[in-house]
């Protein structure tokens, strides 16, 4: 990984570690006001919906952006949970089939991959996350997108890796993936057909 995607991920490991920790204490204190009675009505169950979105979508990001250290793994398990658990305060869900303990750097991309399809996905829709029969070691990420959505020069980028100073933070990860997978194994394919947007790498 070169020096300036090292030190980004340094800082996304950093933020998100520093967040997870107080949203994880809220949400214990949520958990003591229920068990004595305390956490009733429709604020405490907006504060206790509103902690539960923040910190799925930390722990998201903190894989998505953070630091993936070689030969690091995550339970497909523990993916799937997670991405449960964002599903629950957001317009996509997710249909995840890999099994197994998996690279943390193809789950990064994955995630990464996952974000460039939300924002394609105003209205939501389900996103399908596989490993096709083909290409073991490759992933594919699928959903009801289009390329004209963002930004058609968004997903050019994508697919060339080329124009990623021209990327504004929102569409940070239009330019973070196809440079990751460029360094660690190859390129990214994207497929529009039939109103689904595919991302292979």
């Amino acid at each position: 990984m070169q020096s300036t995607h090292l030190l980004a991920s340094l800082i996304g490991s950093r933020i998100c570690h520093d967040l997870i920790s107080p949203v994880g204490a809220i949400q214990n204190g949520l958990e003591l006001l229920s068990l004595e009675g305390a956490a009733q009505g429709p604020e405490m169950g907006l504060i206790s919906d509103s902690v539960s979105a923040a910190s799925a979508k930390i722990r998201f990001m903190r894989i998505a952006f953070g630091l993936a250290g070689e030969g690091q793994r995550i339970g497909s398990r523990e993916v799937s949970d997670l991405l449960d658990d964002l599903s629950r305060s957001g317009r996509q869900t997710y249909d995840w089939t890999p099994t197994g303990d998996l690279q943390r750097r193809r789950i990064q991309e994955v995630f990464l991959a996952l974000l460039c399809l939300e924002s394609a996905m105003p209205h939501g829709g389900v996103i399908s996350v596989t490993r096709p029969d083909d290409d073991p070691t490759g992933w594919e990420v699928s959903g009801p997108a289009r390329g004209t959505h963002p930004d058609p020069g968004l997903w050019q980028i994508l697919a060339s890796g080329e124009g990623t100073e021209t990327v504004m933070p929102a569409h940070v990860q239009f330019a973070l993936l196809p440079s990751l997978v460029a360094e660690r194994h190859g390129q990214i394919a994207v497929t529009e057909q039939d109103g689904s947007l595919t991302l292979r790498f």
